[in-house]
């Protein structure tokens, strides 16, 4: 039921209020046995699913004695504040992230603001159809709204930078998400010029041609407007890419090595947590200025844990989720935006010059679609194939072939340092798939200078 980040479907079918319901239910049960404070915060995006499934739920807890606080659309970074700072026991965000509009979907995050486990989750799972007392009267759970926490949430973020913005403009694609009031306001508030575009949320046109997922727009608006740089949230906003003031994508990893390399005489350790995506460019760009880059699986729960192995400060993904150890223990997209302004105040040099710290190796994904995206691993051609990737490639570049975490499709990654051999062994690799796995599509994508998943 559990993926990568959360439990996620079509809103309505897979994502049904009766699930939800169920989900409510559990977490409340679960609450209760570990004798947590009854109370749960919920955001949401602006799906228009989203008030649906999130009233279902809110029924779930209430219904077996949790006491419910909505804070409508609010951003995954700021449930996450508000659960470790403001009592609650559970947070709960209702959300498809990145995915499309008929998308919906639901993570819990545990009373410090993280992620719930993966034990959690199997225990919320043994707990969707149990044996239990109803409560009646006064032990039935209220659930009422607290728009206030909203100012609480941004007066944090202005605080984070002591700094101030002004003298900066900043163009922000809010992709018709759950930033698009919170991430436009906390620049306004400290100062910057912004313009804006995905800041219009109808229901169904979140992430539509807009945000994260399509950085084309907020780099093309960056140059026309003449801004110091452009930032473009996900659907949830707890990613962020960017955009330079010629129009280049600055994604996970390039924001990473800016913020190390800027912060580089203070960071202890000398430690950065990348993905098994992360380009090896940045790699290298990292051990030049004495910083480890740490790869972790894709996701950000697996990148928060390697971070606290290591109390890194930082780590992310190429896809924008980033997450700032003293900052909290979640990727928020806000705070990322933040923290990128402050290296470009604090330095006074501009976005293009930042830019250029590194040269990306080629680097191309193929989204393999199939019916079974766990076949690939028991398929001994293509297993026999990826060994012989991996010698073919060598020391020269590196393959990476995994299942996707939210998506019936497997990501077969490959980087080397030319573009030739890296293409030739893609293709051998994905026509073993196509031969052996049954592929219902292959989409190519260079992620050179692009996002990974």
């Amino acid at each position: 039921m559990f993926g990568t980040d959360g439990v996620r479907g079509v809103a309505n079918t897979a994502i049904s209020p009766d699930l939800c319901f169920k989900l409510g239910r559990a977490a409340g049960l679960l609450i209760h046995r570990r004798g947590l404070t009854p109370k749960v915060v919920i955001g949401r995006d602006t799906r228009i699913s989203g008030s649906m499934l999130g009233a279902a739920l809110s029924a779930g807890l209430a219904h077996v004695g949790v006491d419910v606080t909505t804070l409508g659309v609010f951003p995954t970074g700021g449930i996450s504040y508000i659960t470790r700072t403001q009592d609650f026991s559970l947070g709960v965000v209702i959300s498809a992230s990145h995915n499309p509009a008929p998308d919906n979907g639901i993570k819990f995050l545990a009373h410090d603001g993280r992620k719930i486990t993966e034990a959690d989750e199997s225990e919320l799972v043994s707990l969707l159809d149990p044996d239990y007392e109803i409560p009646v009267g006064s032990g039935v759970g209220q659930i009422q709204p607290n728009p206030a926490l909203a100012e609480t949430y941004l007066q944090y973020l202005v605080g984070l930078v002591p700094e101030r913005l002004e003298g900066l403009s900043v163009t922000i694609d809010g992709a018709h998400g759950a930033g698009y009031e919170l991430g436009v306001e906390v620049f306004r508030r400290l100062g910057v010029t912004v313009s804006m575009i995905g800041v219009k949320p109808d229901g169904v046109n979140i992430n539509l041609e807009v945000g994260a997922t399509h950085p084309q727009t907020v780099q093309t608006l960056t140059v026309a407007n003449q801004s110091s740089f452009g930032v473009a949230y996900d659907g949830d906003a707890d990613r962020a890419v960017f955009s330079d003031p010629q129009g280049r994508l600055i994604n996970g990893d390039r924001l990473m090595a800016i913020w190390c390399a800027h912060w580089s005489d203070s960071l202890t350790p000398k430690a950065v947590v990348g993905t098994v995506m992360s380009n090896g460019g940045f790699s290298a760009a990292m051990a030049r200025s004495g910083i480890e880059l740490h790869r972790a699986a894709v996701g950000d729960k697996y990148v928060a844990a390697r971070m606290m192995e290591l109390d890194g400060k930082i780590g992310g993904e190429q896809s924008g989720h980033i997450i700032f150890s003293e900052r909290g223990p979640t990727g928020d997209g806000l705070i990322t935006a933040l923290e990128f302004a402050r290296v470009v105040k604090r330095s006074g040099k501009s976005v293009t010059d930042l830019f250029d710290l590194y040269e990306a190796w080629p680097q191309l994904l193929a989204n393999v679609e199939v019916k079974d995206r766990e076949a690939f691993k028991t398929s001994p051609h293509v297993q026999e194939a990826i060994v012989w990737a991996e010698q073919e490639l060598g020391n020269q570049g590196r393959i990476n072939v995994r299942a996707s975490g939210t998506q019936p499709m497997v990501r077969v990654m490959v980087e080397a340092n030319e573009v030739d051999l890296r293409d030739r062994v893609l293709e051998r690799v994905v026509a073993t798939f196509e031969e052996h796995v049954g592929v219902e599509k292959v989409r190519r994508v260079d992620l050179t200078h692009a996002l990974g998943d």
